[in-house]
């Protein structure tokens, strides 16, 4: 795993130990910043399943100003942090050791809008639809902002869920990327 474009470009990424997370490839990786992006003008980004943190730090690679990265297995938040810190970002980083619905309920209490949101749950343990409806329902994606979902095939999402809208889904072997945006 490595930092595929922007400033970081080249630098190796420490996987999590153990079999916990399921690692984006960098292909899966590059496929997704080339339908959202591929760079950016600032910016604030939420991972809710940051795994070694490395969407995050490709995303501030590429120019977002900042990443809220959270997830709940200890290994992979250490992992994250030295990740972070090999590429010198920890100051445009907050990581948060919790489960995806509790840390949805803190950044509510913090009225933080997103420009991009990252979802990449274990693929046997997605709750996206309601993570997603939490995400609408308490305004937590900007109304330009952007959600990007990595989910097996074996649970496909809706073309619309309230009052986001598919806009492109990818499909790699068994991934499958889908990028949601507020209707028009």
């Amino acid at each position: 795993m490595r930092v595929i474009s922007g400033t970081k470009k080249g630098i190796t990424l420490k996987a999590v130990p153990g079999n916990s997370t399921r690692p984006t490839t960098d292909k899966v990786k590059e496929s997704i910043f080339n339908m959202i992006g591929p760079y950016f003008q600032g910016g604030i980004g939420l991972d809710l399943y940051g795994g070694s943190g490395g969407l995050s730090i490709e995303s501030l690679s590429r120019g977002l100003d900042k990443m809220i990265i959270v997830d709940q297995d200890r290994k992979a938040v250490a992992t994250i942090k030295e990740n972070l810190e090999k590429c010198q970002f920890l100051d445009q980083a907050e990581t948060y050791r919790n489960d995806a619905s509790r840390a949805l309920k803190a950044l509510i209490k913090r009225e933080i809008r997103f420009d991009y949101i990252f979802l990449d749950p274990p693929y046997a343990n997605e709750k996206i639809a309601s993570e997603l409806a939490i995400i609408t329902d308490f305004q937590l994606l900007a109304d330009e902002g952007t959600i990007v979902i990595e989910h097996g095939k074996a649970h496909p999402l809706p073309d619309e869920v309230g009052n986001l809208q598919k806009e492109r889904e990818e499909t790699y072997g068994d991934t499958i990327i889908s990028i949601y945006r507020f209707k028009d």
